[in-house]
């Protein structure tokens, strides 16, 4: 083992920069493989007489790119063989729908070929979403969490290392410090959004927001909070419902849905009764999907530039930016509204 990691006391460059080099290249001639013991810090320390910070230093360092990991009470290991990317990404998710397909797809692409991104799903499991951060810890060089809860979680957030954490889609007033953030305003947006199609709601004699009874579906409370006072400063009547039932639909009232389930249910309704959405009943669906871009001749949507968050978070992560951003949010006219 000592052969394998060797200092040059000649060169100019840094003792924990030669380790660090050391132990990449052992890992990718083969000669460290996956699962081996390194040595301990006093025993590198003392092989290539160097100061302990100085292992410790690279050791940290190769960590936090995922090359190696720690074992409590045991040492340090390999825990990956790609140790040539900078970036090894932890990417958490409430569920995967096509939205985050978009995401997900969007952020990879932004990120240099090759890059690692491990997702998880907590399905707002709050002990799930706990588990996962947990065990991931010192295994990822990023942190990619979209915090779907009406709960505070800051108090897991802060267990990553505030320079690894990229928070997405959800912003966490409650955590401190200098971390990067890609968020939608929910509040601001569905107030603007709806402000931007007054127009096409003013014929409707009401307006209805339907939450979702499905467990797999998350609405953040800015969206309740933002729907009411949009309503309130242009006298629109309206209400909010808890889950979507067929004899909620009305003539002459326009319907605003979370889920896609709900969005499926009120399609088959209007073919059950021969109500047409854009003429009889009013339409809107959050988060655009290629499918409503085609459905009953096209689906109006409120919804944030999922592509474009995806890049943001990559671009952020290549350039170890900390900016706290939120992501553009409009409506989209089409023919069900």
């Amino acid at each position: 083992m000592k052969d394998l990691i060797q200092i040059d006391v000649s060169s100019s460059r840094p003792k924990y920069q030669q380790i660090l080099e050391s132990i990449l290249d052992s890992i990718e001639n083969g000669r460290l493989v996956q699962g081996q013991q390194l040595p301990s810090i006093s025993e590198l320390s003392e092989w290539q007489q160097v100061a302990k910070v100085t292992v410790a230093k690279a050791y940290e360092e190769l960590r936090q790119r995922g090359v190696i990991s720690s074992r409590h009470g045991k040492g340090f290991y390999v825990a990956s063989t790609n140790v040539r990317n900078p970036l090894n990404v932890f990417l958490l998710f409430d569920t995967l729908n096509a939205y985050k397909e978009t995401l997900f797809y969007a952020l990879q692409n932004a990120l240099p070929d090759g890059t690692p991104v491990s997702l998880f799903f907590h399905h707002y499991d709050r002990a799930l979403f706990e588990s996962h951060i947990q065990n991931s810890l010192g295994k990822f060089s990023y942190y990619v969490v979209m915090p779907h809860f009406n709960e505070d979680v800051s108090e897991v957030l802060r267990r990553i290392p505030r320079d690894k954490l990229v928070v997405v889609d959800k912003a966490v007033p409650q955590l401190e410090g200098d971390y990067a953030a890609v968020f939608q305003d929910f509040d601001a947006d569905i107030f603007t959004a709806l402000a931007s199609g007054l127009d096409l709601l003013l014929p409707y004699r009401r307006l209805t927001l339907v939450l979702s009874g499905d467990h797999f579906q998350f609405i953040p409370a800015g969206i309740c909070s933002g729907f009411t006072r949009f309503c309130q400063s242009v006298g629109i009547t309206h209400r909010i419902v808890e889950s979507f039932q067929p004899g909620l639909v009305q003539p002459g009232e326009a319907y605003i849905l979370f889920a896609d389930r709900d969005l499926v249910a009120f399609v088959k309704h209007l073919h059950a009764t021969g109500l047409r959405a854009g003429r009889d009943v009013g339409l809107i669906s959050y988060d655009d999907t290629p499918l409503k871009e085609i459905l009953e001749g096209g689906i109006t949507v409120i919804s944030t530039d999922f592509e474009r968050m995806g890049h943001t978070v990559g671009r952020m992560m290549i350039h170890k930016l900390k900016e706290k951003m939120a992501n553009p949010s409009r409506l989209i006219r089409r023919k069900s509204l």
